[in-house]
């Protein structure tokens, strides 16, 4: 083979290569946003059901912890959360509403702004579950922070819905 036979066969491979580059990221720019999502809702959705005994009805079970077992371990001490049931139903409520909205890509930045704060306040309370859950939750949050809800959102189909009717007026 010829040596521009060659480099138009390099030049071919290299173009075939980001090609499928570009594809993959295209690809990936559709389906990762939806992934994160509902990787972050998971676990806070199913501790959140743990809450509840029926409709906006706090389980006794969740009082007990956040009244007797959750502490604040800041400095070195452990201190007692301020009005526990009143944490309890806020978190029990939030841990059932912001994966939702998260899992429908609605409010979706905020969402996961809200998850990451409440994943702080466990680390808050539980320091030694930093690196098998409370990194990993972080650093999803923090991805659908930076990338956004995705095209398959709700989030996506209201700005496409205002950017139309700017159009029309």
């Amino acid at each position: 083979m010829t040596a521009m036979k060659m480099q138009m066969n390099a030049t071919g491979i290299e173009h075939a290569v980001e090609d499928i580059v570009a594809w993959l990221g295209r690809i990936a720019s559709v389906v990762a946003p939806p992934v994160l999502r509902v990787a972050l809702a998971v676990p806070f959705f199913k501790s959140g059901l743990t809450k509840w005994d029926g409709f906006l009805s706090l389980s006794p079970a969740a009082e007990f912890l956040f009244e007797d077992e959750f502490k604040l371990h800041i400095f070195g001490r452990a201190f007692d959360f301020p009005m526990p049931t009143a944490l309890a139903f806020l978190d029990g409520v939030a841990e059932i509403v912001l994966p939702i909205l998260l899992i429908v890509g609605l409010a979706t930045r905020f969402s996961a702004l809200g998850l990451l704060v409440m994943t702080g306040v466990i680390q808050l309370v539980v320091p030694e579950g930093w690196a098998n859950f409370h990194l990993p939750w972080a650093a999803l949050a923090i991805a659908i922070i930076a990338l956004g809800p995705g095209a398959l959102s709700l989030d996506h189909l209201i700005y496409r819905f205002r950017q139309s009717r700017i159009r029309e007026a």
